[in-house]
Formats: structure tokens, sequence, C-alpha cells
């Protein structure tokens, strides 16, 4: 009898470490992280940026994409992966609005060859229109160190300063670098780097990432060789490595920033990404604006 009992004890524990096994590649599966497309209220969505618990989103509100339109049928969302809310409305000031920065209640977005500040307090209140030279047609994305605002231009290649101590008087912009096809930008320990996008659709060895390590004295290096069409980047949570989309092929990278290795970032969706944008890491969680697609894909942190 105790014989017995004993086989039996060691057939059971058989039977429980075989359903285990068997059980493993379920629980891996169900462990992978979860991918959340956001399209309500979206119509090609050029830009996100961390606002309250979800982000701003710019869309242009066109019938067809034109990130150079002139038709004021822009507007900016406050999504959150529950709900979406109007918080600038398609009134005429926005035609193709692109990157953002907010600074207390002021809203700052780059229109096609200007910047316009909305206060989020007042909205009443008209919005303040900064524009910059002829021919500036592609303002993509601003960065602020202090009271400076940084604004990429990408048909040109050049990058402006603006003085915002005054945000209800933002002063003159002032040419300040020529980075080739300048467009996400950020800023990281003091430097800041710069991807790059042919504004004419041909890439060239000149579309890679830059860094200026030295704002006071600034120079652009380039930070990797690998060229691409690059557009978003944003900080990974540990900081050390940058994210950065690409356009072709439609697809994200980590780049380590101490090694500068290019990493490429797998991403299961059941529609791949067609032209990922200005996105945004925050709470573990990556927002990333498929403008020709006009939806946000939101990932776990990849």
């Amino acid at each position: 009898m105790k014989m017995n009992a004993t086989m039996n004890r060691i057939r059971r524990t058989g039977a429980l470490l075989l359903l285990a096994v068997l059980l493993l590649p379920a629980c891996r599966e169900t462990a992978q992280p979860s991918v959340s497309v956001l399209s309500d209220g979206i119509r090609f969505c050029e830009s996100t940026f961390p606002y309250r618990d979800g982000v701003l989103v710019a869309n242009f509100g066109t019938e067809s994409l034109n990130p150079l339109n002139d038709e004021g049928k822009g507007y900016i969302l406050y999504v959150t992966p529950e709900r979406s809310e109007v918080v600038i409305p398609a009134t005429g000031a926005l035609s193709a609005p692109k990157g953002m920065l907010l600074r207390d209640d002021r809203l700052f977005v780059c229109d096609v060859n200007r910047v316009v500040v909305f206060n989020l307090a007042r909205p009443e209140a008209a919005p303040r229109v900064v524009r910059l030279p002829e021919g500036e047609l592609f303002v993509n994305d601003l960065v602020a160190d202090g009271n400076t605002l940084y604004a990429s231009v990408t048909n040109t290649g050049r990058i402006f300063r603006l003085d915002i101590s005054d945000p209800d008087a933002v002063g003159a912009p002032e040419a300040w670098l020529d980075v080739p096809g300048a467009n996400g930008m950020l800023l990281h320990d003091g430097a800041l780097f710069v991807v790059s996008y042919p504004a004419d659709g041909v890439t060239t060895a000149e579309n890679v990432v830059y860094r200026i390590a030295d704002l006071g004295n600034p120079v652009a290096e380039r930070f990797i060789e690998l060229p691409g069409q690059y557009d978003g980047i944003a900080l990974s949570s540990d900081g050390r490595s940058l994210l950065v989309s690409n356009w072709t092929p439609a697809s994200l990278a980590r780049i380590d920033l101490e090694s500068r290795a290019v990493t490429p970032v797998e991403l299961t969706l059941r529609e791949p990404l067609a032209g990922p944008a200005d996105m945004t890491l925050r709470d573990g969680r990556l927002w990333i604006p498929d403008l020709p697609n006009s939806r946000v894909v939101l990932v776990a942190e990849p």
C-alpha cells in the first residue's frame, strides 16, 4: 500500500509538471505588452505632447494629407486611452499643426511657417502668431532651454531660437544653426539631439541623427551614421537610449547613448505603421502618431 501511494504521488507530480510546461507558452503570450489604437476624432495627426493624464494630439483635419496646407482646419485634441476632447477647435487658427510645447498655460504650436501661441487658461483669447522668415515653410518641432525656445524647420534645415521670457510678447525668430533636414528635437543633459528628415522625400547620407553638445557654442555632429527619414524622438525611461521613428521603412529604433548602437524595435500590429511621427513617452507607454493612418498607436515602452 505504501509503495502504491508513493507511485501515485509521483504520477500526480509528473502530470502537474507536464501541465506547467504546456502552459508556459500561454503565460508568455499573455505577458506581451498590450497595444491600443486610438482614432476617435483624429484626422492626420502629426505630433503628441504630454498633458494631464494623456497627451495632446495635433491634427490637420483636412480631406487629404498635406503638411503645408493653408485650409485652417487644424485642431488639437486631448487624448487618453478612454476618451478624446477638443482643446483647440478648428476655428481657422491652425492649418497643419505639428510640434508642440507647453509652458505654464501657454501652448506653442508649429504651423507651416509660423509658431502659434494659445493661452489654455483663456480659451476665448485670440492666439498670438510669430512668423518665421519667408521660405521657412516646414516649421516642425519645438524644445525650450530656460527662456529660449528652439524651432526646427525641415525644408531649409535651419533651427531658430526665440525669447519666450514673456510668452505674451515672444521675441523675433533668430537663425541659430543649420542641421540638414532638421525635424524632431530632444534636449537631454544639456545636449540637443536633432533627427533629420528629407523634405523632398529622397533620403541622403545627411539624413541621420545629430547632436549639439554645447548650446552656447553650437556645432552639429553626426551621432549615428545610419540614414533614414527620421521624425520623432524620445528618451527612454532609464535615460540610456533614444527612441526614434523612421518613415522609410516605417519603423522604430533604439539608439544606445553610450555605444551609439542602433537596434530595431519590433512592434506587433494588425496594421503596420505607415508614417510614425512626433511621438511621446510617458508613464512607461509610447504614444505614436501614425500620420497617414489618422491614429495614435499606444504601446508599452519597447
